[in-house]
């Protein structure tokens, strides 16, 4: 017997009964689905290992468009998981669509007993194969693979498009400045611009501008001669000369007060530095990557940045999407973090609750991605048993209820009946959708209306 867990999906329940028996002697754990709409739950909440999915769902309609449609949105959540089409239209032409689209193998109904289990353990055993390989090159090269993706891309339309700009920049040595709010992974993009672009057999060096006093600016940046200053004990040289060659990520650039903004603006300009204490120039060829979470051309036109040096760091601006505006890609950063910090304190049977993860989807997240992190490690140090639920996740309500001494318009009246359902049902977003007596896509246009 496998010791993997399998998905089967399909509205028959007879198929779904069958199936069952058949595999529940091959598998340790077999689950079903009727609802395809289950999918992105179970793959969420629970550690699957293959899938046997269906290619229609619709009564009526057998163009196997619809298995295609869920084959794509399981990939874009685990997108190594092999998944086996299951049909009872079945032809050449859309088995071959199918495996086009990233279907590990193809069954038709009705299915020869033998057959299918022999296919599904051969899809389950390759991809065991492909870990245990991936695992070993992993231990054979270390860490720091250059080509390896530190950052979580999603499948967003705002992150796609972000991507796509950055694939196209990454390959030249254009200043790039990065906005966002705070913890929407700023560091993380600039590591993968570096990654991307032809300076990355040598490592990105980072400084958080925000963080350096002025009196150690200079030497910071620059770096110092022996005898510069009380305590320069021996020479040594700054971020600038250090980086040369490879990439130099100012953080928190907005942060840098306006009397140190001129020296590094000289600097930018010549591409070259002077060590304290020494009159020798001494060139850098670096390529600056910078990321503030500030108003830059507000502080600009407050006479708090310096335009000069604001149009000299930002030859291509990059702005990250809050979490709250990237859709379902929290459930990527939900599925990583919760398999992560499981294996770190050892609780790997550790999963979500499907109302905790409605209470995680409808969260605002005002600290984004750091916070949802910081939420489900949290979750699953405290969490006394192996499902993670609604009380485990410790933030703060999204919704509430105002009050006002004043008669509220309907759009009022309307926004704080909402609020007031969604705290009645603990967040839980069908449950507030079903008391409103509206569609939860109905109840998520409005909650997107509403939002600032």
């Amino acid at each position: 017997m496998e010791t993997g867990t399998i998905l089967i999906v399909d509205d028959n329940k007879s198929v779904l009964a069958s199936l069952e028996l058949l595999l529940e002697n091959e598998f340790s754990t077999v689950r079903t689905a009727a609802n395809p709409n289950q999918i992105t739950t179970l793959l969420t909440t629970t550690s699957i290992d293959i899938v046997i999915l269906d290619m229609n769902f619709s009564a009526g309609i057998n163009n196997g468009n619809e298995g295609l449609y869920w084959l794509k949105r399981i990939h874009e959540i685990r997108p190594t998981l092999p998944v086996v089409m299951l049909t009872a239209y079945g032809d050449v032409e859309l088995a071959v669509k199918a495996l086009k689209n990233g279907a590990t193998d193809f069954l038709l109904k009705p299915w020869d007993n033998r057959t299918l289990v022999l296919k599904i353990k051969e899809a389950y055993n390759h991809k065991s194969n492909r870990k245990s390989s991936s695992k070993s090159k992993n231990q054979t090269a270390g860490s720091g693979n250059p080509n390896k993706p530190e950052m979580l891309i999603g499948h967003s339309p705002a992150m796609l498009q972000l991507i796509k700009v950055v694939n196209k920049v990454a390959k030249t040595d254009a200043n790039i400045l990065i906005t966002g709010e705070n913890g929407t992974g700023k560091e993380m993009l600039a590591r993968e611009i570096h990654r991307l672009s032809p300076r990355n057999p040598r490592p990105m060096l980072s400084i958080d501008m925000g963080a350096i006093s002025e009196s150690l600016f200079e030497s910071e940046l620059f770096g110092h001669e022996r005898g510069a200053f009380t305590d320069a004990y021996e020479s040594r040289p700054g971020k600038f000369e250090a980086a040369s060659g490879s990439s130099l990520f100012m953080d928190e650039i907005g942060n840098l007060p306006l009397a140190l903004q001129a020296k590094l603006l000289t600097v930018l300009q010549n591409r070259n530095i002077t060590r304290i204490g020494s009159n020798k120039v001494v060139p850098v060829d670096i390529r600056l990557i910078s990321a503030t979470n500030k108003d830059i051309p507000e502080m600009v036109k407050q006479g708090l940045f310096r335009e000069d040096l604001f149009y000299r760091i930002n030859t291509i601006h990059l702005e990250i999407p809050p979490l709250r505006e990237r859709g379902d890609d929290i459930l990527l950063f939900i599925e990583t973090f919760l398999h992560r910090f499981a294996s770190k304190y050892q609780r790997p049977e550790m999963r979500m609750h499907e109302q905790t993860i409605e209470k995680l989807r409808s969260y605002h997240w005002p600290g984004n991605i750091r916070e949802l992190q910081h939420a489900i490690e949290k979750a699953v140090i405290l969490c006394e048993g192996n499902v993670i639920r609604p009380k485990d996740i410790l933030v703060k309500q999204t919704w509430k209820p105002q009050t006002t001494s004043t008669v509220p318009n309907l759009e009022e009246v309307e926004r704080q009946a909402i609020e007031t359902a969604i705290l009645q049902n603990n967040g839980n977003l069908t449950a507030t959708a079903e008391q409103l007596g509206i569609s939860r896509q109905t109840l998520y246009n409005k909650l997107k209306r509403f939002k600032p």
